[in-house]
């Protein structure tokens, strides 16, 4: 009898393997391709804590290497990517967003083996507008090697055709997908108690790496706007530098008394279910996963117009999303939200039809299963 086939080893270099969005989807899809691949994931800063999303059987293993950090690229970074390229034999290298492009060069003028690159967004030192010159050079020169770059919102579609100049064929969109289901839940009674969230509370929620350009100094501002008569709360779930700062600003603004910071909690579904509203006021956003589990609880969103919010919102929430600057707007349209129980349903429930329809985790599994096994055949 002929020996069983390998399945094809890939290997996926990210900046970090903390828990974030590109991490979630990685985990998401390799646990619904369970025994199809077999994984390899290296984190440069060595943190592996989205480990835990994986489920145990799954053929995945965590590598390390030396990394040095300068402002450009190093030539012992690259030499050692090289180094554990060549030990892991991988059929396909996989990078994430611009903390891993070192990977990209590394393979790229020798390659050991085809590459797709993701690109997710930006930090707060970039945005679709505001580019720099020397990073765009370098994704054009980098990524042209690549069999795909993969964009998960139309607006880096047309940043990385346009303003990186890669060949349209190359690069393909393909919206995140969650499972509906798993956030459709209620939220788990003794967790909302904890927290001190009573029955009466409407709860104005938010799920966020707390990075500066979430912003949430934004959301605190016009939370702290709604007038004092509105009987709610705001829950931060999420945990990053930014914490402390955001806990002293909500005393300033007079408001800690009525903002719940919960901190990281691996399934946001626990809570999720007791939102009324949910908030985004990010600087920069692409198509943001936290958004998507907001639309399959039913919520409503308030947002700022960033990445592809208004067209993944179903049309009835588009007069709920603000320019970044409008804080204003942003106050009376969580003020309308928060006085009208009736909107809130019906927005929610266009929400939940839409995510359900066009942002499926079963799609969005076939679309890069397709991916990686056609680059892996190059």
């Amino acid at each position: 009898m002929a020996p069983a086939e390998k399945p094809i080893h890939l290997l996926h270099a990210f900046s970090t393997f903390a828990v974030g969005g590109p991490q979630t989807r990685f985990t998401s899809i390799a646990n619904a391709l369970n025994g199809k691949y077999r994984h390899s994931v290296l984190a440069m800063d060595g943190n592996h804590a989205a480990k835990a999303g994986l489920d145990p059987k799954i053929d995945c293993r965590f590598e390390t290497m030396p990394v040095v950090k300068s402002g450009g690229i190093s030539i012992a970074n690259l030499r050692n990517a090289r180094g554990v390229l060549r030990r892991t034999r991988p059929n396909l290298l996989c990078t994430y967003n611009w903390g891993a492009i070192e990977w990209s060069l590394a393979n790229g003028l020798h390659p050991l083996c085809p590459q797709i690159h993701v690109e997710d967004g930006f930090g707060p030192d970039e945005s679709p507008d505001r580019q720099q010159r020397r990073r765009s050079t370098m994704r054009r020169l980098f990524l042209s090697r690549c069999v795909h770059v993969i964009v998960p919102s139309r607006v880096l579609y047309n940043v990385a055709v346009e303003t990186w100049r890669l060949q349209a064929s190359r690069v393909l969109y393909i919206p995140n997908g969650i499972d509906c289901e798993r956030f459709a839940a209620d939220a788990e009674s003794s967790l909302v108690s904890e927290l001190g969230i009573s029955p009466s509370d409407l709860v104005i929620g938010t799920v966020a790496a707390l990075r500066p350009e979430k912003n949430l100094t934004r959301l605190l501002r016009v939370f702290a706007a709604l007038p004092r008569d509105t009987p709610a709360k705001l829950v931060i779930v999420g945990d990053g530098p930014e914490r402390a700062r955001l806990e002293s600003e909500a005393a300033q603004f007079a408001v800690a008394d009525r903002v719940v910071f919960t901190g990281a909690l691996a399934a946001p579904e626990r809570i999720l279910g007791r939102f009324d509203i949910f908030g985004l006021s990010s600087d920069t956003e692409q198509m943001p996963n936290s958004v998507l589990e907001a639309m399959a609880a039913s919520l409503p969103v308030i947002a700022t117009d960033v990445g592809d919010l208004k067209r993944m919102l179903a049309p009835e929430n588009a007069s709920f999303v603000f320019a970044a600057g409008d804080e204003a707007a942003m106050v009376r349209g969580l003020a309308s939200l928060s006085r009208d129980s009736s909107l809130r349903r019906g927005i929610g429930a266009q929400n939940r039809n839409r995510v359900r329809a066009e942002y499926s985790l079963a799609t969005m599994v076939a679309r890069y299963d397709e991916v990686f096994g056609d680059s892996a055949s190059r």
